[in-house]
């Protein structure tokens, strides 16, 4: 049963991963019809067609490898200065240039000049490079708010899981409490197992993160408000100074670092809690945050994949992973023995998570990327504006193919990298579970 439950996650994050792409690509093709660009193909994958069908002037299709998928547009470059599209230079870097020019004229028919993609306004450009990220950033938007308010997700709640003993440093903390240690004010109060703090000091709290907070900045008498056995009680605690892990701002901890505070002295149990609307704002803002530094810290990533790849290190819980780690993973979470509605929550979230990434990935203002293709547009919008404003002659479109030899450097690094996780997660995956 676990294998089948298994195969049929990896099954559900494949067609996510396809439905992701195809909804990434149709924002390229929808605007782009929109400003009358014409579009040969709209293809869901790369490699060998497994399935294609012609509806008007666009072919639709599927390929075999799923890692991708694009749509064709007429003159995505301009000619080169002497009109030219195919001629071939000798020069390499030249050649790349005119390869991309040329491949931007393929399939070119008559009437097509005024529906070439590069001779629409800047900002309709922007808009149909912009609407495929923009896709996967709706995407991620909608899944993570539905299944954060529907389905809820794990959260630190203010019910309480184990009460500690005594007063013992962090640093030093011990199952058995040294002679001499204090009782922890939790316990001389009486706070049990199962006890949910309502309220702290007379001021209501739901949140584990509030409630952490109010007692770290308490030393001294406080009244905690406990729901038990569904009648409230209040009891009198005396905080005192002790050395705690220090809270990263959300409810948890930094691992590593210490800082002295009021300590109450128990340990708050998890649950799976759904979400409001602005609790789910919130937590979807910590979670795009928290994408846009993975995405700046990759770099720093290499040498440990390198390591867990080919020196059998061991592979890091937060190491990228790639659509074969994400598809083993996927089917990890539905073998775990969970309740499905937390199967479904989870694979949702990580789905979102990767629509996520996709939009950030792609709006790195580097060729081949989206981003790349926007700041080609912006910058040619900005030097025409500043040659109508200094009466100089209109510089014309910014030629784009001129930075293929760097978006060759870039796809050849991206290429690199991506195998590089392929077989980090193929020889040493990452794993929810031991």
């Amino acid at each position: 049963m676990t294998t089948v439950m298994t195969i049929l996650g990896i099954v559900v994050f494949v067609v996510g991963l396809l439905f992701s792409i195809a909804w990434h690509e149709l924002g390229h093709l929808s605007t782009a019809k929109m400003f009358g660009v014409r579009v040969p193909q709209y293809m869901v994958g790369f490699g060998p067609t497994l399935w294609s069908r012609r509806k008007g002037e666009t072919e639709y299709g599927v390929k075999a490898i799923p890692l991708g998928g694009y749509i064709r547009m007429i003159g995505m470059f301009p000619p080169g200065d002497d009109g030219a599209v195919r001629q071939r230079s000798t020069s390499p870097f030249r050649g790349m240039i005119e390869d991309a020019r040329a491949a931007a004229y393929e399939e070119l028919q008559p009437g097509d000049e005024k529906r070439m993609f590069y001779t629409r306004k800047p900002w309709k450009r922007v808009i149909v490079m912009f609407a495929g990220p923009f896709m996967n950033l709706v995407l991620a938007v909608a899944i993570f708010l539905g299944t954060l308010m529907t389905f809820g997700i794990s959260t630190t709640t203010t019910t309480v899981s184990s009460v500690s003993e005594c007063v013992v440093k962090v640093s030093e903390r011990t199952d058995t409490c040294p002679k001499g240690a204090p009782d922890s004010p939790a316990k001389a109060a009486g706070l049990k197992p199962g006890d949910t703090i309502v309220a702290f000091n007379g001021a209501e709290v739901t949140e584990w993160d509030e409630l952490q907070r109010r007692i770290r900045d308490t030393i001294g008498p406080a009244t905690i408000t406990v729901e038990r056995d569904g009648e409230r009680q209040v009891l009198q605690a005396d905080l005192v100074k002790n050395q705690v892990a220090k809270s990263d701002g959300r409810g948890g901890y930094v691992e590593g670092e210490y800082v002295t505070t009021g300590f109450l002295g128990f340990s708050p149990a998890t649950g799976v809690v759904e979400q409001s609307f602005p609790q789910a704002v919130d937590r979807m803002g910590d979670m795009m945050i928290a994408g846009a530094e993975a995405l700046t810290r990759l770099p720093e990533k290499i040498p440990g994949l390198w390591n867990a790849a080919f020196a059998g290190a061991e592979r890091e819980q937060d190491s990228p992973m790639g659509v074969v780690g994400a598809a083993r993973v996927s089917g990890e979470i539905f073998a775990l023995e969970i309740p499905a509605e937390q199967r479904v929550a989870i694979t949702l979230l990580t789905l979102a998570l990767f629509n996520l990434s996709l939009f950030l990935f792609n709006m790195l203002p580097l060729l081949p990327l989206d981003g790349g293709h926007i700041a080609g547009a912006l910058w040619e919008s900005l030097r025409r504006g500043l040659a109508r404003v200094l009466r100089r002659p209109d510089p014309g479109p910014f030629d784009v193919a001129r930075m293929m030899p760097v978006a060759y450097v870039v796809a050849g690094v991206f290429v690199c990298f991506t195998l590089l996780v392929l077989i980090a997660d193929v020889v040493n995956p990452v794993r929810l579970t031991g």
